[in-house]
């Protein structure tokens, strides 16, 4: 009962930190477009559209891209860059990231007036080197879909040539523009905190490429539980070329793998309460043949014999209640130790998270209780039935 609880905890404690930390930059729903380029078009008509859904908060465009940065130092970190409109934590936002600035925040105003700024996760700017104030460069991959790289340098580009502005071999210059840091971040998630770099969305839009579209729209819902539903209807509602992901199908492939493991932790360590139910038989079985004698003497004085049966469901009841209730303290005691002082430290950059965390949930923990007593109930029906169908001359002979 104690390693159950443990383990119902730990994997609960994974589920929900993993959960929480990853919706701090990640949205209930994503509405994005078929197709590699990853443009929204047209997005402010979409956004229109998808205010008046039901069980909709708030949406917001966002851009994403990858990218290189550095602090001038020769020392360059591949980031991932996203697009943001400036905005502080108090007012109403479709994600927690603005929360979670530190020093700063995701206003990216700079000092020069043109808000420029960029805000780091913490460990990427302890790599780099950045603080508030300094002056750090991004640089993207050009295209040809791409408003001119000199228009994103704020250099000008060639005159006429769409895209990025050819190099003298014939390739295309990267992009590449300055931007004051102007705050950190962290969010204890360690892709986060590792390697996002936040601009503001016009700046975005330039180092991907993509003019005046956006890479998608972020959604807050109402409740994240019903995301999936709103997924669908918007889907249902916006039609072709548009898709809708919900935080689920987001992380999928970690939360299925979570939920996975809880199921095959929980069937491995029954068993453990199954052995336990085989030892309350063999123990019961052995109180029966000890005490055919007496069995024998209290069914000659008239004893019944489901009063008989009862003493031994009785006994085995107890045995099995003090067995769970031992397990139930010991589980709690090791669960919330293990979470309060943070007993178990994790790598972050393995497992996203400092350290093995623990959620007891009322459900998981009443649900084992009843398990271990039933099983322990039910174990005590066949050696309790033997002593009850014993006759009262063969129970008083027997040596």
């Amino acid at each position: 009962v104690s390693a159950l609880i443990v383990i119902m905890g730990v994997m609960n404690g994974l589920q929900t930190d993993l959960r929480e930390k990853i919706l701090v930059g990640s949205p209930d729903i994503r509405v994005l477009t078929y197709g590699e380029s990853l443009r929204l078009e047209n997005w402010p008509v979409t956004m229109a559209k998808v205010r008046g859904v039901a069980n909709v908060v708030d949406v917001a465009p966002f851009v994403i891209t990858q990218g290189l940065a550095t602090a001038g130092k020769g020392h360059i970190e591949a980031v991932t860059i996203g697009g943001l409109l400036p905005g502080d934590s108090g007012t109403t936002q479709v994600t927690t990231i603005r929360d979670h600035a530190a020093p700063g925040s995701f206003l990216f105003k700079t000092t020069d007036g043109r808000d420029n700024g960029v805000v780091l996760g913490r460990l990427l700017a302890d790599r780099l080197g950045a603080y508030p104030g300094m002056r750090i460069t991004i640089v993207t991959a050009g295209s040809n879909d791409a408003a001119s790289a000199g228009a994103a340098m704020g250099m000008g580009g060639l005159p006429g040539v769409p895209g990025a502005v050819p190099g003298l071999t014939g390739g295309m210059l990267p992009r590449v523009q300055q931007f004051e840091v102007t705050g950190t971040f962290e969010t204890l998630m360690y892709e986060y905190d590792n390697n996002y770099a936040y601009v503001a969305l016009p700046y975005a839009q330039r180092l991907a490429g993509l003019d005046s579209a956006v890479t998608g729209l972020e959604i807050k819902t109402t409740d994240r539980w019903v995301a999936p539903d709103v997924a669908t209807t918007l889907v249902e509602m916006l039609g072709w070329p548009y898709r809708a992901e919900d935080w689920q199908q987001q992380n999928s492939s970690l939360f299925r793998a979570l939920k996975l493991e809880k199921l095959g932790m929980s069937v491995i360590l029954a068993l453990i309460i199954m052995v336990a139910a085989f030892n309350i038989v063999s123990t019961l079985t052995m109180v029966v043949r000890d005490k055919t004698r007496e069995i024998g003497i209290l069914k000659a004085m008239g004893m019944r014999a489901d009063s008989i049966r009862r003493i031994f469901l009785l006994q085995g009841a107890f045995i099995g209640a003090a067995g769970t209730g031992m397990g139930l303290v010991l589980g709690l005691g090791t669960g919330l130790a293990l979470e309060r002082w943070k007993l178990i430290a994790l790598d972050p950059s393995v497992y996203f998270i400092d350290h093995l965390p623990v959620r007891l949930e009322l459900g998981d923990v009443s649900l084992i209780v009843l398990l271990s007593v039933g099983v322990a109930v039910l174990a005590t029906l066949h050696p309790a039935a033997t002593a009850a169908k014993l006759y009262p001359i063969e129970a008083i002979r027997s040596e």
